[in-house]
């Protein structure tokens, strides 16, 4: 609650006119600073009436890309039961403040608002909750009480369609490694049947044509497992446009589409992260599966903790280096093609992701915002630089060396 400035001037006047009046033993002056008194009374009692409000709310859709519309949609219901409520109320989104006009509000009536949500960046835009301000009619007094609660809406980064997928390994027990397209069970070979082979395995149309019963060989293949690490270190994207990192946007698009090209074709992908996440818990643990040392796994759903959700609500952070990530990357050998996305600050410290080819047989470094293009070679990687997602999108579709 607060006191306008109508109403610290009524408070002084009181005081002024209340103690004259008894100092004097003027009658009128004590009149008139009672009366005073009185109405800056009256304006506490009737700002401090908390009106009985219902408030819901409902974002479609409630995770979008960057860029496509969001409309939140605002229900608020009067659930007093003697007067109408008017009132003066306001909806938070993001940085703006939506005005919601709530006038003769009768009881058990409700009144809905519609408005569009910002999507002109990634981010995570928290919507609400609605504020609701009370004055007396004279403008003594003013309270503002929040009712309902906030619904954040995701805003993801664009989504480049990728076409090309890394190939998995096959391994055999002589030690052979071969580049297959997909993994799980893949015909191999036919060979002559012999006591104990399974009838279910027997190939009958050649077994038909040259006479002998032949069986399948079958060949175990790796499925291809995805490692996206993105650079979020802020020493990484030191170039900023009204406090924006383009870079670091180009980059969070490159991430997205190769996860979501990942999870079209059924691959496993883990999303890590250089520096830790914004908010840890009191295990020193951040939400989403960050680790201490700074990097971060997540999985594929839909919840607050998905890849996706994650990529909307990562920001640049100053902690982290490139060389404790690749220390676990190394350790943890978490997959089989390694994709690592920076920004013009990090092609010095790609030294530390060439140590990882032992490790991960394919090892591609995307570099988002150079001015002059990355060395051919680096450190022995594939290194694609890219002006933005769609130009990362395009090259990574022409690279043929996994």
């Amino acid at each position: 609650m607060g006191i306008t400035a109508r109403g610290i001037g009524l408070l002084v006047a009181a005081v002024l006119l209340l103690g004259a009046g008894f100092r004097f033993a003027y009658p009128e002056l004590t009149l008139l600073g009672a009366a005073a008194g009185t109405a800056l009374a009256v304006a506490v009692v009737t700002a401090a009436r908390r009106p009985r409000l219902e408030v819901s709310r409902q974002a479609d859709p409630d995770r979008v890309a960057r860029g496509e519309p969001a409309v939140m949609t605002l229900t608020v219901r009067n659930a007093g039961r003697l007067r109408a409520a008017s009132l003066v109320a306001t909806d938070r989104c993001g940085d703006r403040v939506v005005p919601v006009p709530v006038l003769r509000l009768r009881p058990g009536a409700d009144t809905t608002v519609r408005y569009d949500v910002p999507t002109s960046r990634r981010g995570v835009v928290p919507v609400g909750p609605l504020r609701v301000t009370r004055r007396d009619p004279l403008g003594l007094v003013v309270l503002a009480r929040s009712y309902g609660d906030s619904v954040p809406v995701w805003v993801y980064p664009r989504i480049h369609p990728l076409t090309a997928v890394p190939t998995g390994a096959g391994r055999s027990l002589d030690g052979r490694v071969d580049a297959v397209p997909h993994g799980s069970i893949t015909f191999d070979s036919l060979r002559e049947y012999v006591v104990g082979d399974e009838l279910r395995r027997v190939h009958w149309r050649t077994s038909a044509r040259v006479g002998e019963l032949m069986v399948r060989e079958n060949v175990d293949t790796s499925l291809p497992r995805i490692v996206v690490l993105l650079d979020n270190r802020a020493a990484a994207h030191p170039d900023r446009i009204d406090g924006v990192a383009e870079s670091f946007e180009s980059a969070c698009e490159a991430a997205a589409s190769v996860v979501t090209a990942a999870v079209r074709e059924d691959l496993p992908v883990v999303l890590l992260f250089v520096a830790a996440e914004a908010s840890t818990g009191p295990d020193g643990v951040a939400p989403g599966g960050s680790e201490p040392d700074g990097t971060t796994s997540g999985g594929l759903g839909a919840g607050a903790t998905g890849p996706l959700d994650r990529l909307a609500a990562v920001s640049l952070a100053g902690e982290g280096t490139l060389e404790a990530a690749a220390a676990r990357l190394r350790r943890d050998r978490l997959g089989d093609t390694l994709v690592v996305l920076t920004g013009p600050g990090g092609r010095d410290d790609l030294g530390h992701v060439g140590a990882l080819r032992g490790a991960y047989p394919s090892v591609v470094v995307g570099v988002f915002g150079a001015v002059e293009p990355t060395p051919p070679g680096a450190a022995g990687l594939v290194v694609v630089d890219a002006a933005d997602g769609a130009a990362f999108a395009a090259e990574w579709d022409g690279v043929r060396r996994w």
